[in-house]
């Protein structure tokens, strides 16, 4: 038996539904909330029900945005014939911290993961062939994660834009797409003793003159 009002034992429970989150936190979590000022507790309340009802998918690169088409896709100042492709909306950050990338997205929202049902219909793959044939891009860099779903995502894209060329019987538009794969390797920073096989291997593959 409980001795919690159910308010609060129905958001502890909400809480738990979110990735990462276990009882005691989800416990605090809630608790915390409970302290809060009735105004900022209500924005945090507005902002949670406006989430999905004022963001939508941008119908190029199917980032989430409040306009369409996004804010990169629609900057004069990107380059749109270099398409980054990743797996999830979050990894734009991450790109874009970096400043060094000045092309435009396309994201899957996933990889393929035949464990979990999920693929290849599932994702933004047929959208992204899409712009391929009608667009004339220069490269495509698949940024997908270095996992065995991630590389099977990247190998399968891959595969699908060497079709396409051949449908295409060699026309100049496509001949001239570079596909490339972002190197994967030893941070900076870390010791060659401290590094696993896969991540060696990916360094020694994406080597460089030096």
């Amino acid at each position: 038996m409980s001795f919690l009002p159910k308010q609060i034992e129905k958001l502890i429970e909400s809480f738990q539904r979110l990735p990462g989150i276990g009882p005691k936190t989800a416990s605090r979590l809630t608790f915390y909330l409970l302290h809060m000022p009735q105004g900022v507790l209500e924005e945090f309340g507005q902002n949670i029900s406006d989430l999905k009802k004022k963001i939508v998918y941008c119908s190029i690169c199917f980032n989430l945005t409040e306009s369409n088409p996004c804010p990169i896709c629609s900057d004069s100042l990107r380059d749109n014939k270099i398409v980054c492709v990743i797996e999830s909306p979050i990894e734009i950050l991450s790109m874009e911290k970096t400043g060094k990338f000045k092309g435009v997205y396309h994201v899957l929202h996933g990889a393929i993961n035949p464990l979990n049902n999920i693929g290849p219909d599932e994702l933004k793959i047929s959208e992204l062939l899409l712009r391929i044939r009608n667009g004339k891009l220069r490269e495509i860099i698949l940024a997908t994660n270095p996992n065995m779903e991630g590389e099977a995502t990247a190998m399968y894209i891959k595969r699908e834009i060497s079709r396409l060329r051949q449908s295409f019987g060699g026309q100049v538009k496509l001949d001239s797409l570079k596909v490339t794969r972002l190197a994967h390797g030893l941070p900076v920073g870390a010791d060659l003793e401290y590094a696993d096989e896969v991540t060696l291997s990916k360094a020694i593959e994406g080597r460089r003159e030096y």
